[in-house]
């Protein structure tokens, strides 16, 4: 059996790491085995908090709902139930928009879902 010479793939291999590790600090950007390491770590981190970020952001609009629907009298829960009821169909993103930006616009929201 002929034996095989992996100069080129290995290269290959080991340069597409070390270009995902560019930017990390001293021997985690220069040495393969650590950049390795580095990168699957960088990669599994990047991973989790994709999906992490919807969660946070999720809990920061309902936060600022909360918020200004005291300043109206109402809480967050009983507000969401009375959008459902008064079939209002707004996401929670746009309503922490208007919350934060457009305090009047809220206000409308708000009196109209409690007035059905």
């Amino acid at each position: 059996m002929a034996r095989v010479k992996r100069g080129n793939v290995a290269r290959k291999r080991r340069n597409k790491i070390l270009k995902l590790a560019k930017g990390f600090r001293s021997g985690n950007s220069k040495l393969f085995r650590t950049a390795n390491q580095r990168v699957m770590k960088a990669l599994t981190n990047a991973y989790r908090d994709r999906r992490r970020r919807k969660r946070d952001f999720r809990r920061l609009w309902i936060a600022r709902i909360n918020a200004a629907a005291r300043l109206h009298g109402v809480s967050y829960s009983r507000l969401i139930g009375a959008l459902k009821k008064a079939d209002i169909q707004i996401n929670r993103k746009m309503l922490a928009q208007l919350a934060v930006l457009d305090s009047a616009g809220f206000k409308a929201i708000v009196d109209l879902a409690l007035k059905a």
